[in-house]
C-alpha cells in the first residue's frame, strides 16, 4: 500500500475535502495547493499523477492530530471534536422486532412438496 493509498483512505474515512486537507497541513506549517492534492488522488496511470512522499504523509498525520486533539498547550475538548460511532440497533434490547422479522416468524417452514399446474414435465 502506497502513501497515496493511505492518504486516499484517510480522506474518505474522515470525510475530508481538499479545503480541509489544506487547512490540516497549514496547522503544521506545510503549504500544499489544491492542484498538488489532486495529483496525489489521481490514478497511477494518469499523466499528472504525483507520488505522495513520506514527508507529506507525516505532516498530514501530525496535522490531523492537532486538528482533532489540539496542541499540548491548548487541547481541544474531545467530546465535541471527535465523531462518535453510531450505536447499532442490536445493542438496544427494548427495540421492537422489525416488520420483516415478524413476517418471517409467521411463515410455515414445514411445507410439503406441492404439485404445480404449469410445471414442465421432464
Amino acid at each position: 500500500m502506497t502513501n497515496n493509498d493511505v492518504l486516499k483512505k484517510l480522506r474518505v474515512a474522515l470525510k475530508l475535502r481538499d479545503d480541509d486537507i489544506v487547512e490540516i497541513l497549514k496547522l503544521v506549517d506545510f503549504k500544499v495547493s489544491k492542484s498538488e492534492l489532486g495529483a496525489f488522488f489521481r490514478k497511477e496511470d494518469h499523466p499528472n499523477y504525483m507520488e505522495c512522499g513520506d514527508q507529506i504523509l507525516r505532516n498530514f498525520l501530525n496535522g490531523l492530530v492537532i486538528y482533532y486533539r489540539g496542541t499540548r498547550d491548548n487541547p481541544k475538548d474531545t467530546n465535541t471534536t471527535l465523531p462518535r460511532p453510531k450505536k447499532s440497533a442490536a445493542t438496544k434490547p427494548s427495540q421492537k422486532p422489525r416488520f420483516k422479522e415478524q413476517q418471517k416468524r409467521k411463515i410455515d417452514h414445514d411445507i410439503t412438496s406441492v404439485k404445480y399446474k404449469n410445471k414442465k414435465k421432464s
